[in-house]
């Protein structure tokens, strides 16, 4: 780039513009921005039932914890399932269909609310998606995006990860969303088909796993999928426990203490065996002279990464199919994809970004 353009290059990026990147999850929409603003909502999105519920609250349409908290007055929409739109990109699409498309471009548009773009800012807007998402999907991300923004670009979840942290040569990151985990190897390029792979093992599975065994194992409990959620997020791990999980549940509308803790270690263990056949796919069809140097950098990421233990569990699992290996949690799972994409919109020239729009 010339003297010249580096220069317009940087009054562009300080005048003017507001570089908001996004990763768009199953369970939670995080945002990293150019004002120093990072939010996390959950992806829920509830709009009033009837006159009723429009009288109580007051709103046209809720999101998050609030939209899950008063579900009971809404028609929720989880506008993502398996890290992508509900949405079959079809021109007849039924009813279903088109409400969590309009669910997904509202979810978008208040994550940009949450970014507090002022008025006068243009937004450029590098959105995470799944690395195998359909190119259908990809063009409907885009569409809900333009009503917010005024140029978006997508990125795939685990390079974003990567490229936050500056890992762009020889590293593995593993992405475990709700929906699916991501794996990519990086080596210097943009990544190709045959560095990626993706697998629908990921949070909600866990999550359904242990209300399975919750079902099995605790006669009369009753319980929610927001609930057994709540219990993998505070007491999740793999290993040796470090305490007991005593839960309570209602049973017959009387709280009950449950003992969890097998239950949890075992729906969580889930996760661990398709993400070694992961790495191990990814190793094995390497550059071998690069193979011991991918295999000791992998990285951990994405909200399903803060189960307790399993980088450990993850570690050992190598140790065995692949003879070693070394597992690196990032330190802001929650972010650490918003962020990524955040510097990939900061480092992209301003003619690009025009010429997107």
């Amino acid at each position: 780039m010339s003297e010249a353009n580096q220069a317009g290059d940087t009054q562009k990026k300080d005048h003017g513009v507001l570089y908001i990147g996004m990763d768009l999850g199953t369970s939670r929409t995080s945002i990293s921005a150019s004002n120093g603003v990072r939010e996390t909502v959950y992806s829920m999105v509830g709009y009033p039932k009837d006159v009723v519920s429009q009288k109580l609250l007051k709103k046209d349409v809720l999101f998050g914890k609030e939209a899950l908290e008063k579900r009971l007055s809404l028609k929720l929409y989880k506008p993502l399932e398996k890290g992508v739109l509900k949405f079959t990109g079809d021109a007849a699409m039924d009813a279903e269909a088109k409400a969590n498309l309009k669910a997904a471009q509202d979810l978008i548009g208040e994550a940009i609310r949450l970014a507090k773009p002022r008025k006068d800012e243009l937004i450029y807007c590098v959105i995470g998606a799944p690395a195998e998402a359909s190119v259908k999907n990809r063009e409907a991300i885009i569409e809900a995006a333009r009503a917010h923004v005024d140029s978006v670009m997508l990125c795939s979840e685990p390079f974003s990860v990567a490229y936050g942290l500056d890992w762009l040569e020889d590293v593995l990151v593993i992405d475990i969303g709700a929906g699916t985990t991501d794996l990519c190897r990086m080596h210097g390029t943009m990544p190709e088909e045959a560095d990626q792979v993706m697998f629908d093992i990921a949070g909600d599975a866990v999550d359904a796993e242990l209300s399975k065994r919750i079902t099995e194992s605790c006669p009369g409990a009753q319980f929610t999928i927001h609930m057994v959620k709540d219990i993998k997020e505070r007491y999740g791990y793999v290993g040796d426990p470090s305490e007991r999980c005593m839960v309570d549940l209602p049973v017959d509308g009387k709280p009950t203490p449950f003992d969890l803790t097998e239950q949890i270690k075992a729906a969580c263990s889930i996760l661990i065996d398709p993400i070694v056949r992961g790495i191990h796919k990814l190793v094995a069809s390497f550059d071998p002279e690069f193979q011991n140097r991918l295999k000791n950098r992998v990285l951990l990421a994405g909200g399903g990464s803060m189960v307790k233990g399993l980088d450990t569990a993850i570690e050992r699992a190598m140790k065995e199919r692949l003879g070693g290996g070394k597992v690196i949690r990032i330190e802001e799972p929650i972010y650490g994809g918003a962020n990524g994409a955040l510097k990939i919109a900061h480092d992209m020239p301003a003619d690009f970004w025009e010429q997107l729009k």
